[in-house]
């Protein structure tokens, strides 16, 4: 073998092991790029076909329900919870301790005032009250006969003086023991209702221990607090109504008797006392009440439904119903068109808008959230929210 067939032999040896390296390279780098472009790929379609759909979602048209704005009567009012209290109430006690002797007492019932409720036992009161009344009555009797003896000029002006003195001793001693007396005996320092009893037959009461409330209950009182700004509006004598829950539906029609001098300084709040007229006896102190009082003349204001609002803290908005064209079958399309408006007072499930919108105006009560202007709509009325001024519960 010459010299030349050496050295091919050699450079074939040399690039054998280099073929055999770079084969499975290339496969590898077309595997990677097979991997990386399918994904990107994916990527790109699943882009496409999100846009696609956002873009459907976006023109697909939305379900709401409306009503038509409209002017009613609005009557501006001022509301309050207030607690019932008597026009005349106390709870009754003995002014100093003894044993219960008497009771008078018919839980419930109503009295006249005077009335005797209650006695402690007297012991020896009554007697002693008559020995002071004897000796007031001898002081009277030596006093007259004195009074003969000085006109005859008997006895002297010290000794006729000695005599009223004496008398009147005599007769503060009668009242001192007659008062004290008194003071074993409760009465009714009123007409009204008696309480429920809490004493019975031969218990020991201390001064002070209460044995009966009694309850002046026709008329009776609601005192209830206002914010300042409502004191514009109100006045003596002025129609207030009001409900309690103890008789659901049931509207008890006063007036208002005081409002007090000076303003709570804490709540900047003014106490306001109402009165209403109650034979029947339905209310008792202690009830809470919603109080509601008119204020200011009735005017005619556009109304919607509380739900029709959304509320920022740019400003209070509205959607408005417009005609946007017709479809591919001629039929006409609606739209919305957001509106800032201006609210009012509210009352129940309703607001007062001020300006914004006008009489007539097809707004939007539900599924305004998810609305933009000139988003497509559909109307469903089928469920709407409600749009009552005095709403109630279901189940009265």
């Amino acid at each position: 073998m010459n010299t030349q067939e050496l050295a091919n032999d050699s450079g074939n040896q040399g690039t054998a092991p280099l073929k055999k390296m770079i084969v499975p390279f290339v496969i590898l780098i077309v595997v990677v790029g097979v991997i990386l472009g399918g994904t990107f790929g994916w990527h790109v379609f699943m882009g496409k076909m999100m846009a696609k759909y956002m873009g459907a979602a976006a023109t697909a048209p939305q379900t709401v329900s409306t009503t038509v704005a409209a002017s009613a009567s609005w009557q501006a009012h001022t509301q309050a919870i207030g607690s019932l209290r008597a026009v005349r109430g106390a709870d009754l006690a003995a002014q100093i301790a003894g044993v219960v002797d008497q009771i008078h007492i018919e839980s419930g019932t109503e009295v006249a005032a005077g009335t005797v409720l209650l006695k402690l036992r007297a012991y020896d009161d009554p007697a002693k009250l008559a020995q002071l009344e004897a000796a007031a009555a001898l002081a009277e009797q030596t006093y007259k006969r004195d009074q003969e003896q000085f006109a005859a000029q008997a006895i002297s002006q010290a000794v006729l003086d000695t005599d009223v003195s004496t008398l009147k001793s005599a007769r503060a001693q009668v009242a001192g023991q007659q008062a004290l007396i008194d003071e074993k005996t409760v009465k009714a320092p009123f007409a009204g209702r008696l309480g429920i009893r809490q004493v019975d037959e031969g218990q020991y009461l201390t001064a002070g221990t209460a044995v009966v409330t009694l309850q002046a209950l026709d008329p009776i009182l609601v005192d209830f607090y206002v914010p300042q700004q409502a004191l514009a509006h109100l006045k003596v004598g002025q129609a207030v109504t009001a409900t309690v829950d103890t008789y659901p539906g049931v509207h008890f029609t006063g007036a208002i008797s005081s409002i007090n001098s000076k303003v709570d300084l804490a709540s900047r709040n003014v106490q306001v006392r109402a009165s209403f007229a109650n034979a029947d006896r339905k209310l008792l102190p202690g009830m809470y009440a919603n109080v509601e009082i008119d204020s200011g003349d009735a005017a005619d204001q556009i109304t919607l439904p509380q739900s029709a609002i959304t509320y920022n803290p740019y400003g209070d908005t509205v959607f408005i119903v417009h005609a946007s064209g017709v479809d591919e079958h001629g039929k006409a399309t609606s739209a919305a068109q957001q509106r800032f408006v201006k609210l009012g007072a509210t009352r129940g499930d309703q607001v007062a808008v001020l300006s914004g919108i006008a009489a007539g105006d097809v707004v939007v009560t539900g599924g305004q959230l998810k609305l933009r202007n000139g988003a497509a709509l559909v109307v469903d009325n089928s469920v709407s929210p409600t749009d009552d001024s005095h709403p109630k519960p279901p189940n009265e």
